[in-house]
């Protein structure tokens, strides 16, 4: 179970939070988009404690990953049911937002290989693998006349 917070702790939370999360909690369009993924799920009796989750990730007190979880076992939702709003929520929500996000959790994404200019990717992997193969003697030949 996800841990409760006071109006005064969510508040301090709340001051801490770079702009873009902050626009993001109290936005129009949040709500918008976490009431029609509710109504479109058939969840709306869940609404409120929806937001409520909602909030806490945009706050930075329940990590993302927790998300779907926390839907699951807090409100009883359906594993599949939970999957599919946490997926709807993080293409209309919290992706959005991810980079602050990354920040405030501080996410580590992979950054993909840089490729220098003027090299494509596949000239620098078969390069690398050429690489890797030790060269060995051809054992088969045949004589040429």
């Amino acid at each position: 179970m996800t841990k409760q917070y006071t109006s005064e702790q969510f508040w301090k939370l709340y001051e801490k939070l770079p702009q873009e999360l902050k626009d993001a909690v109290f936005s129009e369009e949040t709500g918008d988009n976490i009431y029609e993924i509710c109504q479109k799920n058939g969840i709306e009796e869940d609404l409120d404690e929806i937001v409520e989750y909602v909030g806490q990730v945009l706050v930075g007190v329940l990590p993302p990953e927790d998300f779907s979880e926390a839907l699951e076992k807090d409100l009883g939702l359906k594993k599949e049911v939970a999957k599919k709003v946490t997926q709807e929520l993080n293409r209309f929500v919290f992706y959005p937002v991810r980079p602050a996000l990354e920040e405030l959790y501080k996410i580590e994404t992979t950054p993909p290989p840089k490729v220098e200019e003027g090299e494509s990717s596949f000239a620098k992997a078969t390069e690398d693998k050429e690489e890797k193969t030790p060269p060995r003697k051809d054992t088969y030949r045949e004589p040429i006349e």
